[in-house]
Parts: structure tokens; sequence; C-alpha cells
């Protein structure tokens, strides 16, 4: 980026991509007041040397609305991305695939503000444009209907949801195999509907097959295959088998102490369930304990 600027000046189109690269590394790593300074410096200077409504221009309006969007400044990504969209359908058109990569994004901004019936509107309107236009396969089709699905499940629309996510799963595992790392995804979609339903042993069988296949592909140390056992484990809770699911949370939790860290959100929530798992023990003991005191004194006094 330095290089850039020297040889080619600060607002040289390629340096403005430089920072703009820079920015998206910020992005990755959770540093989103770095990422956004950038954002906006290049927003600027894009404006000035592109033009308001130039591709780039448009694109580096996304990336900022998209960092508001990962700290929850809901409002001021909404007004981005709603600028983003009109802009795109005037200079792309209203079904090019950067348009409705913007209303996608104005869509998850509203799911993350359970707004579900904005978001439920605009993703059946990205899924059947995606439909018509890359086709009912491709990956950014898939990704759609697998959103619209995520929304039938917020709203408790299991029928839809599953519908929905059996489509998805069938059109990857043809598309991209059967263990690739999306395929599997959407089978644990589908294993939490199930599981939010009370269908514990078909949400047992989906997630080992995940677990394992995260496994082989992914490692067994991976943040997805270590979601994969946190999942299971409450499965199996659920269906009353204890023991098992307090050694895999167990290993659960001590892989992503070792992996992720002793504060991270995930290695947290596994450290929480256990806490809670071995207090709803202890208390599922003693009232054992004191029923079967009650039959001992009953007989005796008989």
């Amino acid at each position: 980026m330095e290089a850039s600027k020297r040889v080619l000046g600060e607002e040289h189109p390629d340096t403005l991509t430089s920072i703009s690269n820079l920015a998206s590394t910020y992005w990755n790593q959770g540093r989103w007041d770095e990422a956004e300074e950038l954002d906006v410096q290049v927003i600027e200077a894009r404006k000035r040397v592109l033009g308001e409504e130039h591709p780039d221009t448009l694109t580096s309006i996304s990336n900022l609305a998209s960092t508001y969007r990962n700290q929850g400044q809901w409002d001021e990504a909404e007004e981005l991305e709603v600028q983003v969209i009109e802009a795109r359908k005037r200079v792309l058109g209203e079904e090019h695939p950067d348009t409705l990569t913007s209303i996608s994004n104005l869509a998850s901004t509203y799911w993350n503000q359970g707004q579900w019936d904005k978001a439920k509107e605009l993703e059946v309107q990205v899924m059947e444009a995606r439909k018509r236009v890359l086709g009912e396969e491709h990956p950014n089709t898939l990704i759609s209907i697998n959103n619209l699905a995520l929304t039938y499940w917020n709203q408790g629309q299991w029928d839809e949801a599953e519908e929905l996510q059996v489509q998805v799963i069938e059109a990857r595992k043809r598309v991209l195999g059967e263990e690739h790392p999306d395929t599997l995804i959407s089978i644990s979609n589908l294993a939490s509907t199930y599981w939010n339903q009370g269908r514990w042993d078909e949400a047992e069988e989906l997630q080992v097959q995940v677990m394992e296949a995260s496994k082989r592909v992914l490692g067994e140390e991976h943040p997805d295959t270590l979601t994969s056992m946190h999942n299971l484990a409450f499965t199996l809770k659920s269906q009353g088998r204890w023991e098992a699911a307090m050694q895999l949370m167990r290993d659960c939790f001590s892989l992503r102490q070792r992996r992720l860290g002793p504060n991270h959100p995930d290695t947290m929530s596994s450290s929480s369930a256990l806490a809670e798992w071995k207090e709803d023990l202890t208390k599922m003991n003693e009232t054992s304990v004191v029923e079967g005191g009650e039959e001992a004194g009953s007989a005796d006094g008989s």
C-alpha cells in the first residue's frame, strides 16, 4: 500500500484497491474501527476519482455497510445498503448479480434485527431472481434458499424451513459434493430444525454424520467440527443420555479451550453448558434420594 502511494499517488485506483484490501484484512480480524476508517477513506477518494455511482465506489460503500452491520450499527448499515441498491439498479440493472447481493445484504440487516417479514420479502425476491439469472442450483441461489429457510426457522415455521433445507442439501450434494463444508452446514441446519421439534433421533443421526465428516474434511479441532460436537451433546442430553452428553461436552470444552482460548464465546458456551448440566444432575440425584427415602419410610411404617 505504501509503495503504491509513493509510485502511483494516494488516489490512484490501484492504491485505493490496496487500501481496500487492507480494510478487508482488518474486517476479517474483527478490527472494525480500523476497517471503517479505511473504508471511509476509499469511498471519499473513489467518489472524487471515479464518480459516486462507479461500481468500485459502490463496492466500497457496501464494504462499509458490512462493517457497520458487524458492529450492530443497523441504521447506518441500512442507510448505505439502500443507497447501494438504488444506485446498482440504475447502473447495473435490477437483476444484476451485484444488485441482488446488495438486496441480500439488506435482508441480512433486517434479519439480524428480528424484522422477519421485511427480511423474508427481500429473500424471496433475491431467490426468485437468482433462479432466473444464475440457475436453480448456482451456489448463490442456494445461499438465498438457505437464508429464507433460516428466516422460517426463526419464526418457528418448521415445515417450511425443513422443505427448503432438504432442497438445499440435495442440491449442494450434487453441486459441491456430499462432504463439502457448505453441504455439512446445510445438514447441520436441518438437524437443528429437527431438534427444535423434539425429533431427537433424526437430529442425532444428522449430527453424527456432520461431526464425523467434519473431522475427516476439516480436522478434529476445526471450529466447525467443535460446533458439531457441541450440538450433538445437546441432543444426547435431550434424549436423557446424560453420561454420553457430559463426556462429549467435556471433550468439546477441552478442545475449544486449547484451540480457541478460554475467553472465546464458543469456549465459554461449552463451559456454561457443563456447569448447568452438572447442577441439573445434582438436583436430579437429590430428588431421587429424597424420593427413595420417602418410599423406605412408608415401608417402615407399614
